[in-house]
C-alpha cells in the first residue's frame, strides 16, 4: 500500500511533453499531501529551451542533477542576470522575475525545482505576447503591426521550445551571480562516518527567501536522528539509493515506507520523522524546506535537556534507565546504524 507521504515522480507520465524535453510535477493536484510546496522535474534535450517565464505566486530553486546550460533571469528596476549551470550547482528565482533555461550541452539536462506553493502559476513570455494584437505590440517597440504578423502566438504557454542550433553560453555567463549557488563544492555542515550534508540557506546564501536546501548524503552504515522542524515542513527528492522513513501525526497514526531513486516524500511542519539508509550504496537526498532558515530539533540534543526523573515520568519507568543515554549539548544530525536492517 502506498503512503500518503510519498509520490513517485520518476514513474509517472509527464504532464509537459515536446521535443525539446519534458517537465514532470507533484504538486497539489495530485499530490493531496504537499501543503506550500511544489516539485518539478525538468529535461531538457540538446538545444532545449525552457521558455522565459515567471512565477506570481512562487518563489523557485533549482538543483541541477545533470547536463549543463545557461539561465538568464531578469527582475526588478531592470536588474538581469545571466550565469551558467552545471551539477551540483543551484540557482535561485524570486516570483515574478522572468527566467529561461537553456541547455547548451549535447547531453540531456535534467533539473529539479522546487516552489514556495503547492499549485505554482506560470505565466510564460509566449502567452503573454500571445494574448496582445499585432497593434498592441507595434506600439510597444514604435514598428508597424505588420512586424509581428510573423510570429507564432497563443495565449497559451509553449513551456519548452527547441533552438535552431545549440550555441555556447556567453563569455559573460561564466561571472558569479547572487542567485547561483554551488552547494556540492561547499564544506558540508556535517560529516561523520554515516554521511554528510551540505546546505544552501540563507546565512551561506542570502538571497534565499521562503525555501532552502540539504544535499544530504547518508552511507550504508549512517541514519539521519529522529527529528522534527520547527514551522518548517520538508520536501525531499530520491536522487540515489534506498531509504526507510517513519512519520508520526498528530492523531498517532504512525506511516513507515520505503523510498527509491525517484521518489517525493513530504514531512508536515515539525511531524517528527526519521530517515534511514537500508540499501547497499549511499543515499543521497535534495531535502528542501519551506524557510530560508529551517528550524531543526533531533532526539540526541533534546532528550537529554531533562533530567532521568521527568523522562522515568513520562515513561512510566525507572528513572535510572536513562543513564545509559549519553548526554550531548547539541544534536548530531547523522548517526551510525549499529543496529541491523
Amino acid at each position: 500500500m502506498d503512503s500518503p507521504h510519498v509520490f513517485h515522480l520518476l514513474s509517472t507520465k509527464p504532464q509537459v511533453s515536446a521535443k525539446g524535453g519534458t517537465r514532470t510535477y507533484a504538486d497539489k493536484t495530485n499530490f493531496s499531501a504537499l501543503k506550500g510546496m511544489a516539485i518539478y522535474r525538468l529535461l531538457l534535450r540538446e538545444k532545449g529551451v525552457r521558455e522565459p517565464h515567471w512565477h506570481p505566486n512562487a518563489n523557485e530553486l533549482a538543483y541541477c542533477l545533470r547536463g549543463s546550460g545557461v539561465v538568464t533571469l531578469f527582475g526588478n528596476y531592470s536588474e538581469r542576470e545571466t550565469f551558467t549551470v552545471s551539477p551540483g550547482e543551484m540557482f535561485f528565482v524570486p516570483s515574478g522575475y522572468l527566467h529561461h533555461i537553456e541547455n547548451t550541452g549535447k547531453d540531456e539536462m535534467e533539473l529539479m525545482l522546487a516552489f514556495s506553493d503547492g499549485e505554482p502559476e506560470d505565466f510564460g513570455l509566449s502567452a503573454s505576447l500571445g494574448c496582445m494584437t499585432d497593434a498592441v505590440l507595434g506600439n510597444t517597440w514604435g514598428l508597424k503591426s505588420k512586424s509581428f504578423s510573423r510570429l507564432k502566438r497563443s495565449p497559451r504557454n509553449i513551456v519548452i521550445g527547441m533552438k535552431k542550433s545549440r550555441g555556447e553560453a556567453p563569455g559573460y555567463a561564466h561571472f558569479p551571480s547572487k542567485y547561483k549557488y554551488n552547494v556540492e563544492a561547499a564544506f558540508p555542515l556535517l560529516a561523520n562516518g554515516g554521511g554528510w550534508a551540505k546546505v544552501a540557506r540563507k546565512n551561506v546564501w542570502p538571497v534565499l527567501e521562503g525555501l532552502s536546501m540539504y544535499s544530504l548524503r547518508i552511507t550504508d552504515k549512517g541514519m539521519r536522528e529522529p527529528h522534527w522542524h520547527p514551522e518548517t515542513a520538508e520536501m525531499g527528492y530520491v536522487d540515489r539509493g534506498r531509504a526507510r522513513m517513519t512519520i508520526l501525526s498528530p492523531d498517532g497514526s504512525v506511516d513507515t515506507y520505503t523510498l527509491d531513486k525517484g521518489d517525493v516524500y513530504f514531512v508536515p511542519r515539525a511531524y517528527p520523522h526519521h530517515i534511514e539508509n537500508i540499501g547497499r550504496e549511499d543515499l543521497h537526498f535534495l531535502v528542501f524546506f519551506d524557510q530560508s532558515t529551517p528550524g531543526d530539533i533531533g532526539f540526541t540534543g533534546s532528550v537529554r535537556a531533562y533530567s532521568n526523573e521527568v523522562l522515568g515520568a513520562t515513561f512510566d519507568t525507572d528513572p535510572k534507565t536513562f543513564d545509559m543515554l549519553p548526554d550531548y549539548h547539541e544534536d548530531l544530525l547523522i548517526v551510525s546504524r549499529v543496529n541491523p536492517r
